[in-house]
């Protein structure tokens, strides 16, 4: 009876140490796939950091191509541009209709290419860190009776309205005036592009949180929900009847949310094919670094 306790006890032993046997078999094949692993992980850190490497130095030489090829070309445009205003504004006789229509051509096509070129350094210094926020007080209900005024003889036809919602007039933000003006001229040069009847409207809207909306809304041709976020890529034109009458780059959208999150902000858009749009800035009443910071660190 003892023997066969000890055999079966002998036989149970065995198994164990089998088992145990198996058991540091499978840990140590587990640990050399998991080294394995660890190595695959280190070598594919490794190439990642050195392509993130490359796209930053790529990034680097793109902002400075863009910034010296537009300080290259700023001032022969200049040039070209006041040289054109003064054949314009000459009174004498040695112009017809035809060499007058045609040096206005000059001057029309010479600021559009200025714009373009203005917008390309915004983005250049953007990118390379080096746009500064000039943080001061703007009186919104003054901000935008100047933008009435600049955008009212811009409207092709009676068949459009510009309207603006009077601001409070103790609405005071501690932001950059020059950098927020650009965003909502933008807007607004939008709206007038692709707006054939109806109404632009500008308004300000104190939100909670002490942050401000600053909203252009218009009866346009509308965006539809796919492009949406593609309107916002640098050099991206939609395609339609519309846009095609209409000339232009698609830098500045781009432009627009780059310098939003420098003050700190978002930009929004609602948009619906044949029912217009609104695009709006939402911004901090005053401006902070750490603002701006959180905005870009919102972009990821």
């Amino acid at each position: 009876m003892t023997t066969d306790r000890t055999t079966a006890e002998g036989a149970e032993l065995q198994r164990a140490l089998d088992e145990l046997r198996r058991r540091e078999e499978e840990i140590e094949r587990l640990n050399h796939e998991l080294e394995e692993t660890n190595r695959g992980v280190l070598a594919l850190y490794s190439e990642l950091e050195g392509q993130a490497e490359e796209l930053r130095r790529a990034s680097e030489l793109k902002s400075s191509f863009l910034s010296n090829v537009s300080h290259e070309l700023r001032s022969p445009l200049a040039s070209i541009i006041n040289l054109s205003r003064l054949l314009l504004d000459y009174d004498g006789t040695v112009f017809g209709d035809d060499q007058r229509r045609q040096a206005q051509y000059i001057s029309k096509s010479a600021q559009a290419l200025f714009d373009i070129v203005n917008d390309l350094l915004d983005l250049a210094k953007i990118e390379a860190g080096k746009s500064d926020v000039r943080a001061g007080p703007v009186n919104v209900a003054e901000l935008l009776g100047t933008l009435r005024g600049v955008f009212r003889p811009l409207l092709a036809t009676d068949a459009v309205v510009l309207a603006i919602d009077p601001a409070p007039a103790d609405l005071v933000l501690m932001t950059d005036e020059g950098k927020l003006s650009q965003v909502l001229r933008n807007f607004l040069s939008n709206a007038v592009k692709y707006t054939e009847r109806g109404e632009i409207r500008l308004r300000a809207t104190p939100l909670d949180g002490d942050r401000v909306e600053l909203s252009v809304t218009d009866t346009g041709i509308g965006i539809a929900p796919e492009n949406l976020e593609r309107i916002f890529e640098e050099f991206v034109q939609l395609e339609g009847p519309l846009q095609a009458r209409v000339k232009g780059t698609g830098l500045g959208l781009a432009l627009t949310r780059q310098l939003a999150r420098l003050l700190g902000g978002t930009v929004t858009v609602q948009s619906a094919p044949g029912r217009g749009s609104t695009f709006a800035v939402i911004v901090p009443r005053v401006w902070t670094a750490e603002a701006s910071a959180t905005a870009e660190a919102a972009r990821a």
